[in-house]
């Protein structure tokens, strides 16, 4: 298939000329205008109409898709509100608006259908599941050539365009530090496995505990909803563990830490002095917690924005650049506070 550079090449223009010709962008003059046709014609080039109406401004919106889960205040949570706010401002400073679409996690998703209506030009989804329903979802927007882009989840396997964190590192990190305060007994609360994030999280806390020559202690392998309230059910099964030699939890997020340590102090039980509790994102809620919570920065801001940058880029493509998935991976950092400290100095 030709692409649009080809185009320009034969007809002597630029790329940008090849692009407002095709988009009805003016003023050009009529004899560029016909040898840019007259190239495309013996070329073989049909622009990407996805691209094309993106080009044009049809809607003007991208569609952010989130989770509709009643009673869960989702704006509130650290998690979207950070990856919200870089979207949207990459958005507006490219002229762009953000449609917040909400969906049910049992209903059809039903991605596709919002190109067609021509409300969205372009998509992000937030908080994607590894679920057949989902997965068929995605695989038609891919197929039709509708550009979109996953937040913090990826299908292994599958061609999407994805911006996510090192998550495999972080947990990493959170347990290793754990192992060079001096514990050995640490167990690992996770959400649910149909996040890919969540099994980047199992992994390395899987491996930090490997290359210490340790093993999840029975019974370790927690799992909660990434929910405060999961966190604070949590607590009397660490309190059970904890007479067995339990001596500390890294937890998957930080409202699922929050939440063990709330649990555990009504049961007097002290994180920072009678066990030790990691969480993970780095939300303002990881500073105000008392103690202060030991946590894994995650850029979720920058996630955002990026998506956004790259999706625009790409949705802005034609040809082979177009039907290109990109990828992009952002670091993350361990922040240690007074939730988790030295074994011995408790």
């Amino acid at each position: 298939m030709a692409t649009r550079k080809e185009v320009a090449e034969l007809a002597g223009v630029s790329e940008a000329t090849v692009s407002r010709v095709f988009n009805g962008v003016g003023p050009l003059k009529e004899a560029t205008r016909r040898k840019v046709l007259e190239a495309a014609q013996r070329l073989g080039y049909h622009p990407n109409a996805i691209a094309q109406s993106f080009a044009l401004g049809r809607s003007g919106n991208v569609g952010v898709v989130l989770p509709h889960v009643p009673k869960v205040h989702l704006f509130s949570a650290y998690y979207f509100a950070e990856i919200l706010s870089g979207i949207g401002e990459a958005l507006r400073e490219n002229g762009r608006d953000m449609l917040v679409l909400l969906r049910s996690p049992d209903e059809e998703p039903g991605y596709a259908q919002l190109f067609r209506t021509r409300k969205i030009d372009a998509c992000i989804v937030l908080g994607a599941r590894d679920v057949p329903q989902q997965l068929a979802a995605l695989r038609e927007l891919r197929q039709e050539g509708m550009p979109f882009c996953l937040v913090n989840q990826r299908y292994d396997g599958e061609r999407f365009s994805v911006v996510d964190a090192d998550h495999v590192q972080g947990s990493y990190e959170a347990t290793k530090h754990l192992v060079e305060l001096g514990y050995r007994r640490i167990a690992f609360m996770n959400g649910s496995p149909e996040y890919s994030n969540s099994r980047d999280r199992l992994l390395g806390y899987r491996r930090a505990l490997a290359e210490a020559g340790l093993e999840p202690p029975p019974g370790g392998l927690l799992e909660g909803n990434y929910s405060r309230t999961s966190g604070l059910a949590a607590a009397v099964r660490v309190g059970e563990l904890r007479s067995s030699g339990l001596e500390a939890v890294v937890c998957a997020n930080d409202r699922m830490a929050i939440g063990l340590v709330q649990g555990l102090r009504e049961r007097g039980v002290a994180a920072g002095q009678d066990i030790a509790v990691v969480g993970y994102d780095d939300s303002d809620a990881a500073r105000l917690c008392d103690p202060p919570l030991t946590s894994v920065s995650v850029p979720f801001y920058e996630m955002g924005r990026t998506a956004a940058l790259r999706l625009l880029a790409a949705a802005q493509q034609s040809g082979a650049q177009a039907a290109e998935p990109f990828a992009a991976t952002l670091p993350t950092k361990l922040v240690v506070r007074s939730s988790a400290v030295r074994r011995g100095g408790m």
